[in-house]
């Protein structure tokens, strides 16, 4: 491995993606930058923090995702700070220092749209606060100079946490009806494979690098392949848990229109993704969304039955 990875700083650690890089790259080898360790709704402590660390490789999962309190006027100052502000502070110290960044960014960038999906030439066009903010970031971070890549992926999920997965087991123990909004299309992420991209395109941007002299920097489209609504991704929770023999009260999955379940943030309606130019300039390419998703159920049964809290 790299010699980037024996420290690396890795931000958001309470979040799906931020655990799971912290797993799959081994304490002895990261910082695990939490809020009190690097603080993302201060971006002015970024540089100093960074300074003190010095680390070789920066992973920014850090971000709030909290999209539909994003649209309240009082959020909007920490949405800034913690999404535009400290990504631009980290690509700057980042460019003064030659360390690589990464960063996650988000399908919520684009408008919804049409059916293709977009790539990374696409004009972007966010509907709410929290897609607003996330652009920023990545145009903060390109404009900084600092070797980067940038990961915009979709619908990420995890067997912890709180997600869109964890929330369907929940409700589809409790419940025999569920209305699940059918006319949203993109691809479920599973965190893990996320982070294990993630890792892997930075090892080999570094030997590009290496053998080019030229770092890859640029944005990459980054999700499983193929695509759902979130309606047929609940579908497909429960067949795969009734499978497992996990208890279900859910009889009927109605869809229904996005219309019919407002919310203060607008959500695209269309969130593919076309991920073929990571594959063809870093090699790294996530399989089909249902191998993700038996992954996840089964280490949610794992954990589930050793009484795991966090499950």
């Amino acid at each position: 491995m790299n010699s980037a990875f024996d420290r690396v700083l890795v931000t958001g650690v309470t979040g799906q993606v931020g655990r799971a890089l912290i797993e799959q790259l081994g304490v002895h080898r990261c910082v695990a930058a939490s809020r009190a360790v690097l603080p993302l709704d201060f971006p002015e402590t970024i540089p100093h923090r960074l300074d003190y660390f010095r680390p070789r490789a920066i992973i920014n999962a850090g971000a709030y995702t909290a999209v539909d309190q994003a649209e309240s006027p009082d959020e909007a100052i920490f949405v800034k700070a913690i999404n535009e502000e400290s990504p631009a502070k980290m690509g700057q110290w980042c460019a003064r220092n030659r360390v690589p960044l990464i960063h996650f960014s988000t399908d919520y960038v684009f408008d919804g749209s049409g059916d293709a999906p977009r790539t990374e030439e696409s004009p972007t066009g966010p509907l709410n606060a929290y897609g607003l903010s996330k652009r920023a970031g990545e145009e903060a971070i390109l404009a900084s100079g600092c070797r980067a890549l940038i990961f915009r992926t979709s619908w990420v999920y995890d067997h912890q946490g709180k997600n869109f997965f964890r929330t369907m087991l929940k409700l589809g123990a409790e419940r025999e009806q569920l209305r699940v909004v059918g006319d949203q299309i993109g691809a479920p992420t599973f965190a893990p494979q996320l982070a294990h991209a993630a890792i892997l395109a930075l090892e080999n941007a570094l030997e590009i690098e290496e053998k080019t002299g030229q770092f890859p920097t640029g944005v990459y489209h980054l999700c499983h392949s193929g695509d759902t609504s979130w309606h047929g991704f609940a579908e497909e929770i429960f067949e795969g848990a009734r499978e497992r023999g996990i208890p279900l009260q859910v009889e009927e999955v109605k869809q229904i229109a996005t219309a019919e379940y407002p919310t203060p943030a607008r959500r695209p309606l269309n969130s593919r993704l076309d991920c073929s130019k990571a594959d063809r300039v870093l090699g790294v390419r996530l399989p089909d969304w249902h191998l993700g998703l038996e992954e996840c159920l089964d280490l949610w049964l794992e954990h589930h039955s050793r009484g795991d809290s966090t499950s």
